[in-house]
């Protein structure tokens, strides 16, 4: 299982309200799972929210991005409003 999570800051004077009304698309495509909005608390970095989610495989994963809803997304919406982000994607550790 793959975690894909996003930690981003929006651009200052974004259309905010245009950008989350757009985020919950991104749940409905298929492989997507455990999909999660985060805010963050901590004071140690300048991201302010973050998405998380779930593929069970590496396939889901690649549907996901190049699935035509996540590309829309981030065409239209996450490259005007996005001022600096970091992705994160983890599998479990064998250890």
């Amino acid at each position: 299982m793959i975690q894909h999570t996003v930690a981003f800051k929006l651009r200052d004077g974004a259309d905010a309200e245009a950008f989350w009304a757009r985020v919950d698309d991104l749940a409905e495509i298929p492989g997507v799972e455990h999909f999660a909005i985060l805010r963050q608390v901590g004071l140690k970095n300048d991201f302010t929210d973050a998405l998380s989610m779930y593929f069970e495989s590496e396939s889901e994963y690649a549907g996901y991005n190049r699935h035509p809803v996540h590309t829309a997304f981030v065409a239209d919406v996450w490259v005007p409003t996005v001022a600096d982000f970091i992705e994160l994607d983890y599998v479990v550790a064998d250890r």
